[in-house]
């Protein structure tokens, strides 16, 4: 058997129907390749399977139980200034000394996709904010600071803390 080291060019088989494969019969079906798709990798296809994909049987690491694995839920610096008259009316945030405070850990911004635990430095602050958050990125607290306003930092068992204290007051 002669091994071809060149596929030859299909320009070559134009205007021939079987592209030298022989009668029309002998390339149909799956048969001539061995089955279709990943048939036969554990039988006559074995050798390509641990020659090119060493790594496609068995398994590797493991996957966190997803009670454990927590996934913040951020809000950018500029949407909060975007959302600060709105917030400012619904007595969400509050207004001290021509400052906005605004906590991003309030239950009541459930309907704007809150409550968030991370600040990030997407955006424009055009006015000063004063941010209590448990996590900021450096870009948020950066923008905040030049727009006069101030990131505070809380933890987030202490927030929801604040929040039971307050339901329990009303």
């Amino acid at each position: 058997m002669v091994v071809r080291r060149k596929k030859k060019s299909p320009k070559k088989y134009r205007g021939s129907r079987t592209h030298g494969g022989g009668h029309h019969r002998k390339r149909s079906g799956a048969g001539n390749r061995g089955g279709r798709g990943m048939a036969g990798s554990h039988k006559h296809k074995w050798f390509h399977v641990i020659k090119y994909m060493p790594d496609h049987f068995g398994k590797r690491g493991f996957n966190r139980p997803q009670k454990v694995v927590e996934e913040p839920n951020p809000i950018n610096v500029g949407d909060l200034d975007a959302l600060a008259d709105k917030l400012l009316e619904e007595g969400i945030a509050e207004k001290e000394d021509d400052k906005i405070v605004i906590d991003v850990t309030d239950e009541r911004l459930k309907k704007f996709g809150g409550p968030f635990d991370k600040v990030l430095g997407g955006g424009q602050v055009k006015r000063p904010l004063v941010v209590k958050a448990p996590q900021f990125t450096d870009r948020a607290v950066e923008k905040l600071e030049e727009a006069g306003g101030e990131a505070v930092e809380i933890e987030a068992e202490e927030a929801s803390g604040e929040e039971e204290a307050e339901a329990a007051e009303a």
